[in-house]
């Protein structure tokens, strides 16, 4: 059994034991264009993380999805929730500072909305400071830049951003049922400058996020036209085996003790 929450306390003091790994799913509930639902986001991490945790069979653990982000710049379209930045930073630092004091000591959380990576990361950091776990985080896709480069089709800059040949390729795979080809579109506004511009392929060195609606008329920035199943699938399997990699080499980890390096600082060694 993988999932924390479908564990009794006492697997889960034994998967404390045996130093499982945590992974924390977050995503976002918001417009995907009008083709796809609101929580690709949720989808995608959290279908990544218990494909992982799944294959990793005792060594990791993922916890329910966080469905709700800070997202207050896609709010003009409509189902849109936005958690405030605070809120989300204390919400999400509460989840993982309990699984630390319950004695896990490897957290990973695995984000699937852009807005959120910054301040994923700032709760990684948090974490990690504040108890004795290690605390990671990964935007999923940043996981696979050279496989999205191997089979993307659209345009670069600007083909896969949001509702994209990317993200909509993994729903195609995950859950096809429930994606409307018919009515995807294909939306790529041009570069805001040389240094800025949305791609999941390879993030621009300046970071600027306007209004949502100031960009887009539908919610897409990409092509989702080129998205296919089978692209789904070979990004997904990409994403699976480096993520469990990544928990196997994490979870083998180790740190040296922190060093006071005041009175070294006073009494330097030669």
């Amino acid at each position: 059994m993988h999932r924390y929450d479908r564990l009794t306390w006492p697997q889960i003091a034994e998967a404390v034991a045996r130093g499982a790994v945590v992974m924390l799913p977050v995503g976002d509930v918001e417009d995907h264009g009008y083709h796809l639902p609101l929580d690709v986001d949720n989808l995608c991490a959290g279908s990544l993380c218990e494909a992982v945790a799944e294959r990793l069979n005792g060594e990791a653990l993922v916890l329910p999805t966080q469905s709700y982000g800070y997202d207050p710049h896609h709010m003009d379209f409509p189902g849109t929730i936005s958690i405030s930045m605070q809120n989300f930073v204390n919400f999400m630092a509460d989840i993982t500072n309990s699984v630390a004091h319950h004695g896990f000591r490897r957290i990973v959380i695995v984000n699937g909305h852009g807005s959120n990576g910054p301040l994923c990361e700032y709760v990684a950091r948090r974490t990690t400071l504040e108890t004795e776990a290690i605390c990671a985080s990964v935007n999923h896709w940043d996981l696979i830049a050279d496989k999205i480069a191997e089979r993307r089709e659209s345009v670069f800059p600007g083909g896969i951003s949001h509702a994209c040949e990317l993200e909509t390729s993994l729903y195609l795979h995950l859950a096809p049922e429930r994606v409307e080809m018919t009515k995807a579109v294909k939306e790529i506004p041009p570069p805001r400058t040389s240094f800025n511009w949305n791609d999941l392929g390879k993030g621009s060195p300046v970071r600027m996020v306007p209004w949502w609606s100031q960009l887009t008329r539908s919610g897409v920035i990409g092509d989702p036209t080129l998205a296919t199943a089978d692209k789904g699938r070979f990004w997904f399997e990409a994403e699976v085996e480096r993520l469990s990699q990544f928990c196997r080499e994490f979870r083998a980890l180790e740190l040296p003790p922190r060093a006071d390096r005041h009175a070294a600082a006073a009494s330097p060694t030669r």
